[in-house]
């Protein structure tokens, strides 16, 4: 209480109303009363719900400064705020998140240019009260402060997705019945985000703590990604990150949304395989049972260094994806941008390392690299130069191998972008090494087992599209990355050898279009003259795929994310020498 200031709170228990006390929980706040308030505001002015009295609705919204969907629909909200005030509709935001700080506060309300009360609700009082449990969350009162919606703003993101049709507005179209003096067709929704980040009632106890248990396991899973500047919405890279995220944490982990890895574990060992072993699933809920002890400082490994130029080699040149930045909006869904860079090589090049760089990493999500050979419009499929995407190491090739581009080639930026609640401006760029060809004895070969002539029926929830790669040479295989848009649902790559043994070598039950993940072999698989890769591949056209921008129509191949595309990539290289 002291870092805020003057703080009043003036609480009582919900009086029900219209529900009574068997069904509260239930109605997780449907017909309560919410009983007024005072809280500080992000400058430390006391702010009371009675200061609106005169309001015909208040939206009570539940944010946090770092849960990615409290700042995509920050901007959302100042709208709603804009365009309702005139009717009498006040919003006002509480942040209860006990890691949240009031500096992070202010800068939050900055960032996003709110133009509505943010308080802060210090031992997340009033959300125990209201029964609040996400960020964000929404409770929207009548004139007499009744709860008659409760929920989410609206339909659009969720945890892992973002629809690309229209969002159903369940929140103003609440507020638009409650105006009118009508019932609210849809009372209650599901709200999605983070939870809460709440003061522990729990007093830290065992024998497993953060310093000796916990921070080795974040370091080595997680930091190179939740760390500052990166793309990961909050960081893990000390005691005092991690309070307060503990209940999110072991969500993301039981859903295996984190690390992010979608590979069966039944087929195929993997040298770049994410996830947590039982082990560390088991230390890190001990941990949060036992109240989370941060235990002796002199126990703290020694934190992982990352590099903050390249992490390849200096690279010999440097190229920026287009001659001016582009602009990342602050919300919504960005379609893949493609920009044409000529190199203006003039004799053939053979890359032995190669790095794509985000220049705005809290907004890119994935790069690609291409080549277009010299000739053609189109991009090579079978070269790519360099990916990003969060925790990728660069391409760094040994042992003579090398990747040949021919003289003439242009190189195709494919950038995947994901708006995070502020606009931003992103020039990203790739940085290449090359060998001589006296160096060389192998060139890296992309391989592809791809299906450019299907049709995915609307509304089909299964749909069930393959394509074969065949090894025209004796090869080794070094890696697979699945590709499909918005509605993959499943890949499979099974190998048939010469001899008639077969296997799965990858399966990917849930795939996942936020994340192209490249999945290395923990050894290279040697593929004999004439071996065959079969990918499967499953499409879900339905409404019930969220992130389906159109359930109503048949999709085919093409270039956009609302299009689709069906490719088993793979990273090869020949048995024998080349050169």
């Amino acid at each position: 209480m002291s870092r805020l200031g003057f703080v009043v709170l003036a609480l009582a228990l919900f009086h029900y109303s219209s529900v009574d006390a068997a069904d509260a929980k239930s109605a997780r706040g449907l017909g309560q009363s919410v009983e007024p308030f005072t809280l500080d505001n992000c400058y430390g002015k006391a702010v009371s719900l009675d200061d609106f009295s005169s309001s015909k609705a208040i939206a009570i919204v539940y944010l946090g400064t770092e849960c990615p969907l409290a700042k995509l629909y920050g901007p959302r909200l100042s709208k709603i705020q804009r365009e309702y005030s005139k009717r009498g509709v006040q919003v006002i935001g509480i942040n209860s998140n006990k890691q949240d700080s009031l500096t992070e506060l202010a800068a939050y309300v900055h960032r996003h240019e709110i133009n509505f009360p943010v308080l802060k609700d210090p031992g997340n009082r009033v959300a125990d009260a209201m029964g609040a449990e996400r960020t964000p969350e929404v409770f929207l009162l009548d004139q007499e402060r009744i709860v008659r919606y409760h929920g989410r703003i609206d339909d659009q993101y969720g945890v892992g997705y973002s629809k690309e049709r229209d969002a159903k507005p369940e929140l103003t179209l609440a507020i638009d019945s409650l105006l009118n003096g009508q019932a609210i067709e849809v009372p209650e929704t599901e709200a999605v985000g983070c939870y809460i980040g709440r003061a522990s009632e729990i007093a830290p106890s065992g024998d497993v703590t953060f310093t000796k248990d916990i921070a080795p396991i974040f370091n080595n899973r997680c930091v190179s990604c939740h760390r500052d500047g990166e793309i990961a919405p909050f960081t893990l890279t000390s005691y005092d990150d991690v309070l307060g995220w503990e209940d999110t944490i072991l969500e993301v982990i039981a859903d295996n949304r984190m690390p992010p890895w979608y590979a069966d574990p039944q087929h195929g060992t993997f040298a770049n395989d994410a996830r947590l072993s039982q082990k560390e699933r088991d230390l890190i809920s001990t941990w949060v049972d036992n109240g989370m002890p941060e235990g002796n400082p002199d126990d703290l490994p020694t934190p992982p260094v990352f590099a903050e130029g390249w992490q390849m080699p200096q690279p010999d040149e440097v190229f920026a994806m287009a001659e001016k930045p582009f602009t990342v909006p602050a919300e919504g869904v960005v379609d893949y941008q493609h920009f044409v860079v000529d190199p203006s090589w003039q004799e053939d090049k053979y890359i032995v390392a190669a790095e794509a760089r985000p220049d705005q990493r809290g907004v890119v999500h994935h790069i690609l690299v291409y080549v277009i050979p010299p000739g053609n419009k189109r991009r090579d499929f079978r070269q790519v130069v360099a990916g990003y995407a969060p925790g990728m190491p660069p391409l760094a090739l040994t042992d003579g191998v090398a990747l040949e581009v021919k003289a003439g080639s242009k190189l195709l930026f494919e950038m995947h972008y994901t708006p995070n609640g502020s606009p931003a401006n992103d020039l990203s760029y790739l940085g290449v090494q090359f060998t001589d060809k006296s160096n060389v004895r192998k060139r890296l070969r992309g391989g592809l087992a791809i299906n450019q002539r299907f049709e995915i029926p609307a509304g089909d929830d299964h749909h069930v599209v393959d394509a074969t790669y065949v090894a025209r040479r004796d090869e080794k295989l070094l890696s697979m990355t699945p590709h499909m848009h918005l509605r993959g649902k499943a890949f499979r790559y099974d190998v048939r050898f010469p001899d008639g043994r077969e296997e799965t070598l990858l399966n990917v039950p849930n795939y996942d279009f936020n994340w192209q993940l490249k999945y290395v072999l923990e050894e290279p698989l040697t593929l004999p003259k004439g071996t065959r890769i079969e990918c499967t591949a499953v499409f879900d056209n339905s409404e019930s795929n969220l992130t389906n921008p159109d359930p109503t129509k048949p999709v085919r191949w093409g270039e956009q994310s609302f299009e689709e595309m069906m490719i088993g990539f793979l990273d090869t290289v020949p048995v024998e020498d080349e050169f």
